[in-house]
């Protein structure tokens, strides 16, 4: 078994207007920085071994803070990267309801279908973050591995790791600076723990629903 902490990024720039960010790559805000400096005091006490981080800057800036704390070096994985969304990238979540209506139904209510235009599909993802799991469980089995990611590939995890149907992809919370502890194993495999954010305190803010 392998423990995985999965830690979505801080707050960035553009998570509290509600714009899609995908791949496209905005700095962490000024209370995304407060949150990294809490989060890192939280998971010290689990004592991980391993920390990995997507490469783009609200991720890596978060796992900064992570590293920091902990004396753990930063090990960049392209496996936990943001879902490519495509033309929806740098869009504001009222102008993709107007624009793709349709889409933006389906990416609610049947996520496993949905390929962005010029993107990726949420398929696309399930298959690389479940190599991330597969890799873990045969490099670092029996240790503590954090992982700091972003709100899709995080959710597809869990689905992955616990072997749901891809349309349960909206069944968990995944808020900014949240973590969530998934012990991963082939046969018995446990969602520990889901979306902590109670040592965020006031500088909690719920995600947007659509993102």
């Amino acid at each position: 078994m392998v423990r995985i902490i999965y830690v979505r990024h801080a707050e960035s720039l553009w998570n509290p207007i509600g714009k899609y960010q995908g791949r496209l790559d905005p700095e962490l805000s000024e209370r995304g920085h407060k949150q990294s400096k809490l989060i890192a005091q939280a998971l010290k006490k689990y004592n991980p071994t391993v920390l990995f981080s997507s490469p783009l800057k609200r991720t890596y800036q978060t796992a900064e803070y992570i590293s920091k704390d902990l004396g753990l070096p930063i090990n960049i994985s392209e496996d936990i990267i943001e879902i490519d969304h495509g033309d929806w990238s740098g869009m504001l979540v009222d102008e993709v309801k107007e624009k793709y209506p349709d889409l933006f139904r389906a990416w609610l209510y049947e996520p496993e279908n949905v390929k962005f235009p010029n993107g990726e599909s949420l398929t696309d993802v399930y298959y690389r973050v479940k190599k991330f799991q597969e890799k873990l469980l045969e490099k670092h089995n029996g240790e503590t591995v954090i992982a700091v990611s972003h709100t899709v590939p995080i959710r597809a995890s869990f689905v992955a790791g616990l072997d749901l149907p891809l349309g349960k992809f909206w069944a968990f919370g995944c808020d900014n600076a949240s973590y969530s502890i998934l012990d991963y194993e082939i046969i018995r495999p446990i969602l520990y723990k889901l979306n902590n954010t109670y040592f965020l305190g006031d500088l909690f803010v719920p995600a947007l629903d659509a993102l």
